[in-house]
């Protein structure tokens, strides 16, 4: 039973439908788990191992009468510490929130445990998910499996950093500029950000807004479709939520439509790219030519990305934290930047940018007319030192923001498309890197396919879970209170 945690979810959840194992002994096998590789990594700084007993002996003595095909069968999870789980500590990795423990889960966490699944954990993130290096001042950093000097990336950390450890089999979390497939591609695992609708999100001050999304990782694609189909739901709080496919996402995974065209670009024509991972995104796309599938360099007009994403991203920031201005001695600089700079937006800004927005969707939307998916690298860059905030510049390129660097992430966000970060090889020193593959509007299935297909010609899979690598812990944790020397927010 201690090898438990090298099954893939879907076998666990095939052994758990079987009764050849118990969600007691899953949970007992993540625990050990847990205790083994967590010092090493702090990925779920928060267990709530006597919770998931009760859950999992509850639903073990009324197993339900009609079971759904995308039933989990007690396969325990973890929860990202940006969602409410009820009875839990969960504090946004704010010191504001540190004590807090809500009376209710939100959305997603009720739909996953009346979907079979028994919450465990509650992964890392930075405050307020803001920013793509996991660490705040609740909790500390999270560190990458594969060198613990380095970051995992973020904002969904904890939870790639818990799957690639094996602590946990499935872990959800959430994307607005990347937060999914940023931390799937430092950590060698697999992260969807779904279309916007796709899974339900909490009760929040923003129900209409369509930047931020709930999604799945995993370590396999066939996992994350897994997850997906158990994710989703149509709650009536949710102003955007799609109804659930007539056809399960795993059936994408594990019966994958082949592509007839592609397109690459590894770059989206709007950020440098490091040497490697150029290289490494470019026999991925050769890997899909050696389908048969024709593979052409094109990509969307993209516009000014940035600035489209600077002013929606301050609205939003405005918006749902601006009362934190309040309390702002004891929130990141990063935050309070972010809510300083949507308050300073005109009515003027604010309808260019949403013009522009449209003209981005539209030209995207165009784009996949011709054009079965669009691939490029996940990141622009490997995993870099924890202890570096975020980067400032590469090859000499100077960042304006301390969100820049991501733009090939937040640059897909503003398309609305569905995009997935699948691993597609290791740098001369190790550090995993990610493709991403874009899908048209509502096309999470061919996403997920094409995913599947790619996964089968890797061995990238196969490689984990694993233990983490230590080499030269960090001499000390990225500074959390205040903004490293120099680097504007």
């Amino acid at each position: 039973m201690t090898e438990l945690f090298r099954l893939t979810a879907c076998d666990a959840v095939r052994r758990l439908k079987a009764r050849e194992v118990s969600p007691l002994e899953m949970i007992d096998a993540a625990l050990a788990r847990i205790a083994a590789v967590e010092r090493h990594v702090n990925a779920l700084p928060t267990v709530c191992a006597e919770r998931a007993r009760e859950r999992a002996q509850a639903l073990m003595a009324h197993w339900p009468a009609d079971v759904p095909d995308h039933f989990l069968y007690g396969l325990p999870v973890a929860i990202k510490d940006m969602n409410d789980v009820a009875g839990v500590r969960t504090t946004y990795g704010s010191p504001l929130f540190a004590d807090h423990v809500p009376t209710r889960s939100d959305y997603m966490v009720e739909t996953l445990e009346a979907a079979g699944a028994i919450v465990l954990a509650k992964s890392n993130t930075p405050e307020f998910a803001a920013g793509a290096n996991t660490f705040n001042d609740v909790f500390g950093a999270t560190l990458n499996p594969w060198d613990t000097r380095m970051t995992c990336g973020g904002s969904s950390g904890g939870a790639a950093v818990a799957l690639a450890t094996g602590e946990v089999w499935l872990a959800p979390g959430s994307d607005h500029g990347g937060s999914l497939r940023i931390p799937a591609s430092f950590c060698g695992v697999v992260g969807l950000r779904p279309s916007p609708g796709r899974v339900p999100r909490a009760p929040g001050a923003l129900p209409f807004s369509p930047m931020s999304v709930q999604g799945p990782m995993a370590r396999t694609v066939a996992d994350l479709a897994l997850l997906l189909d158990a994710q989703l739901g149509e709650p009536s709080g949710d102003a955007l939520a799609l109804p659930r496919p007539a056809v399960p996402f795993l059936a994408a995974a594990t019966r994958p439509a082949r592509p007839q065209r592609i397109a690459y670009a590894a770059d989206l024509g709007v950020a440098p790219l490091d040497p490697e991972v150029r290289q490494l995104c470019d026999r991925a796309a050769a890997a899909f030519a050696d389908m048969g599938i024709a593979v052409e360099p094109a990509h969307p007009d993209l516009g000014d990305v940035e600035e489209v994403f600077r002013v929606l991203r301050g609205q939003v920031f405005a918006a749902a934290r601006g009362h934190l201005l309040e309390q702002r001695a004891r929130i990141k600089p990063e935050v309070v930047w972010n809510i300083e700079e949507g308050l300073k937006l005109s009515g003027a800004d604010i309808a260019r940018a949403e013009r522009a927005h449209a003209q981005i969707y539209r030209r995207a939307a165009e784009f996949f007319e011709r054009y079965d998916l669009l691939l490029s690298a996940a990141v622009l860059t490997p995993p870099f030192p924890v202890e570096v905030r975020y980067l400032t510049e590469l090859d000499g390129h100077k960042f304006p923001t301390y969100y820049s660097w991501l733009a090939l992430s937040f640059a897909i966000t503003l398309t609305h498309c569905p995009a997935i970060s699948v691993p597609c090889g290791l740098t001369a020193s190790g550090l995993p890197v990610g493709l991403q593959i874009v899908g048209p509007p509502r096309g999470d299935a061919r996403v997920i396919a094409a995913a599947a297909l790619y996964e089968a010609t890797q061995p990238w899979s196969g490689m984990l879970p694993i233990a983490p690598r230590m080499g030269t812990l960090p001499i000390a944790p990225p500074p959390v209170g205040q903004a490293q020397p120099g680097a504007r927010p």
